[in-house]
């Protein structure tokens, strides 16, 4: 199983779970979707060969740039990620996004520690390969350990 396939497995197993686990927001001809779930919604071997560390505490935040094809159809497109989250008491932390390409699909993902039941607050902004202007997303999430 593929990291996306398991990404999607563990975000519709987060969504039932949890609440706005995933979102996006439309920017017109861009769209830029994200998804959080804990990291220990991986299984042990997709998180190892993804050099992504398993372990309560941590989350993982995804993200994904989609253009509007010609036939109305949303696909993936690479560019640039970054952002920051914030704790509760406005603690903030970078974002290291990884850029990831699997077939056609591109998405970015990023880890960051949090506390059991600690609203996070996002911060990200996408800028696709040859756009110029950036699209910002801010959301929150409350994540808890299993």
């Amino acid at each position: 199983m593929t990291l996306v396939q398991l990404a999607l497995a563990a975000l519709l197993l987060a969504t039932s779970l949890q609440t706005q686990a995933a979102g996006s927001k439309d920017f017109g001809e861009y769209q830029v979707h994200w998804s959080v779930l804990p990291s220990t919604f991986l299984a042990p071997e997709v998180a190892r060969a993804n050099n992504l560390q398993r372990s309560k505490g941590i989350g993982i935040i995804n993200i994904s740039i989609m253009e509007e094809g010609d036939n109305g159809q949303l696909v993936p497109v690479s560019g640039q990620v970054e952002g920051k989250v914030a704790n509760d008491i406005q603690q903030v932390k970078f974002l290291a996004f990884r850029r990831i390409q699997e077939g056609d699909a591109v998405y970015f993902i990023a880890e960051y520690q949090y506390l059991s039941g600690e609203l996070m607050t996002f911060n990200v902004t996408a800028r696709p390969t040859g756009h110029q202007q950036d699209l910002p997303v801010r959301f929150a999430h409350t994540l808890f350990s299993d």
